[in-house]
């Protein structure tokens, strides 16, 4: 009966100690919820990280696989780390010599990875997935890529008909999508029809007025700015002239 006890405890004891052993080898991969954006030619770092399950204790993940993808592309890796060293030879064409993981932060749980030169077709969605030899964890990333303009908004004047005036404000080569916005000489928001078209990865806007008071009028193009968390305005201003022939 004693022995029976005794075998039963040892068994309980070294399930508990399986339990505890997978539990603790357990993590989560981390990073930011909203879009990291960039710019065409700089160098961007999608952050991610290794912590503890349920703690923000961080893990080292020198002996981890770290794999970089994008489901968006036929190719879909994007950057490959394993056995202690880069396994890049089925990336991506278009992210060859342009990718690295920070392998001296491996061991402080780092597995961001960093784009060279980056570029407007780097936009999209990243999976970094994390595998040990009993767990694994991902994460998904959202790269933005932003453009600055190519073109001042442009306003002119399509047509005069029966008192009322036509005007058009054109601005090209922007990326995100662009809002456009005119408003009169006491900042009052007037309302307009605006066209947005995609051009080659960038945005063209237009937009329409039709307008009876001699006023100055400004169209405005704003982009949400990534650094500053500011707003990018460029108005141009049209004073109405008293006679139109």
């Amino acid at each position: 009966m004693w022995c029976v006890c005794v075998c039963v405890c040892v068994c309980l004891l070294k399930v508990l100690l399986v339990l505890f052993t997978e539990s603790g080898g357990r993590f989560t991969v981390v990073g930011p919820e909203a879009p990291v954006f960039s710019v065409p030619g700089s160098d961007v770092v999608l952050s991610c990280s290794v912590r503890e399950e349920f703690s923000p204790n961080i893990m080292n993940a020198v002996d981890m696989n770290v794999t970089w993808s994008r489901s968006d592309l036929r190719d879909s890796l994007v950057h490959l780390y394993g056995n202690h060293k880069d396994l890049n030879t089925d990336q991506n064409p278009s992210y060859r010599g342009r990718t690295a993981v920070f392998k001296e932060q491996l061991k402080n749980g780092n597995v961001s990875l960093k784009i060279s030169n980056v570029r407007i077709t780097d936009e999209g969605e990243y999976r970094c997935k994390v595998e040990s030899k009993t767990w694994w964890s991902d994460k998904t990333i959202k790269l933005s890529i932003m453009c600055c303009f190519q073109h001042e908004p442009v306003i002119t004047v399509e047509k005069y008909e029966s008192g009322k005036f036509s005007l058009l404000c054109e601005s090209k080569g922007w990326r995100p999508e662009p809002e456009l916005q005119w408003r009169n000489s006491k900042g009052v928001n007037l309302t307009a029809e605006t066209e947005t078209q995609p051009v080659a990865d960038l945005f063209n806007v237009k937009s329409r007025i039709t307008v009876e008071k001699i006023d100055s009028y400004f169209c405005s193009v704003t982009q949400r700015h990534h650094e500053k968390e500011g707003w990018i305005d460029f108005v141009l201003e049209l004073t109405l002239p008293l006679c139109f022939d």
